[in-house]
């Protein structure tokens, strides 16, 4: 990966059978007119996601220019779940036709900053194999963009990890990304991790998937059941400081007509959640719900802009030794949460690195 590389903010999939060189340039178009069709101006914020008003002009301008200019920070081609169960021959001819369709995209230069695929997953021999298969007829025949990762889905054992790294040592610029979604994975991560050989550069919470394998009913399975509060504290303290990028699972209620706005917000509410947990990035599944991730992200730093501003400010001006600002103590542990503060509000754009104080 390019050492300049920054965590992005999302990842989309989309179905392997679908993805064409153009899909990348179409979709950030399709999340584009979403938001001016259905948030043509800064005062539908407020009304939709109950944005503060003080912020909503700001918030909708800068939403708007990140739309034009990169709505798509990072995407899958998937071979699993959004591609399904099907004859050899259908994933043989799609594999082949994908790698076709990125080796286009890549000399188009229409593919964003990070781009890859999700195989199936390596549980059984049977998946495993066609697995190893389709990532095999893909490489072999693709033009590789930079930043190219592959991901593994329903990891259940070191193993698996260690399998995937074994195909890709003829590509040691392409790098893996694990996704949490069995209770075996959730206790199991440093090994994971291990496995992987330097190559990790995500690990991904499958919500859905993993609330399944505990038991629990289609209509309780959402991303603040408590089974999900704990996987996420799992991740988190078992990925600290390791470098590996902590991703969240998806909203499945997509922004269709008429549902669009209530859509919005739900994306908009699990997105905030995610944030204030620590996870920065999430998933997308469709991409007219990018604007509301895009609304939540901006809000979620410039609602904290001034305090944080404060705060950071009177902290270096004391020489990095505790201060209090009002009621609020800091010390060198929030100084360096405001520190990560900043750097995450400047790498996502909802603010400029003259915004940060100094």
């Amino acid at each position: 990966m390019s050492a300049s590389l920054h965590q992005p903010i999302h990842t989309l999939y989309g179905g392997a059978h679908l993805f064409k060189s153009t899909t990348c340039s179409k979709l950030g178009a399709l999340a584009e007119r979403t938001f001016h069709e259905h948030a043509p101006e800064a005062a539908s914020l407020v009304g939709i996601f109950g944005v503060p008003e003080a912020l909503a002009a700001t918030i909708h301008q800068r939403v708007a220019e990140k739309l034009r200019r990169e709505p798509l920070e990072d995407f899958r081609i998937d071979f699993e779940d959004g591609f399904g169960v099907r004859s050899d021959e259908e994933e043989d001819s799609a594999a082949d036709h994908a790698a076709a369709e990125v080796t286009a995209a890549v000399k188009a230069k229409s593919l964003p900053e990070i781009f890859g695929i999700r195989v199936k997953s390596f549980h059984t021999e049977a998946t495993k194999s066609r697995a190893l298969r389709t990532l095999d007829r893909f490489l072999s025949r693709a033009t590789l963009p930079h930043n190219f990762v592959v991901t593994l889905p329903k990891i259940t054992t070191p193993e698996q990890v260690s399998a995937l790294v074994r195909a890709l040592q003829a590509y040691p610029d392409v790098r893996v990304e694990i996704m949490i979604e069995t209770p075996q994975s959730i206790f199991r991560l440093p090994q994971l991790i291990e496995a992987a050989r330097g190559k990790c550069i995500a690990a991904h919470f499958g919500a859905y998937d993993y609330t399944a394998s505990l038991g629990i009913i289609a209509a309780n399975q959402d991303l603040h059941h408590p089974a999900c509060e704990f996987a996420r504290s799992m991740m988190l303290a078992s990925l600290a400081e390791t470098g590996v990028w902590l991703v969240d699972g998806a909203t499945n209620l997509i922004p269709i007509p008429p549902a669009v706005h209530r859509a919005w917000k739900l994306h908009y509410d699990n997105i905030r959640h995610s944030l204030y947990n620590g996870f920065y990035q999430s998933w997308d599944l469709h991409p007219a719900q990018i604007p509301a991730r895009l609304v939540a992200v901006h809000a979620f730093f410039l609602e904290g802009l001034a305090e944080a501003s404060a705060r950071l400010r009177n902290f270096r001006n004391q020489s990095e030794q505790a201060t209090r600002v009002g009621a609020i103590f800091d010390d060198a542990a929030t100084g360096r949460g405001l520190v990560n503060y900043f750097e995450r509000a400047v790498r996502c754009g909802a603010i400029s690195e003259s915004d940060v104080p100094r």
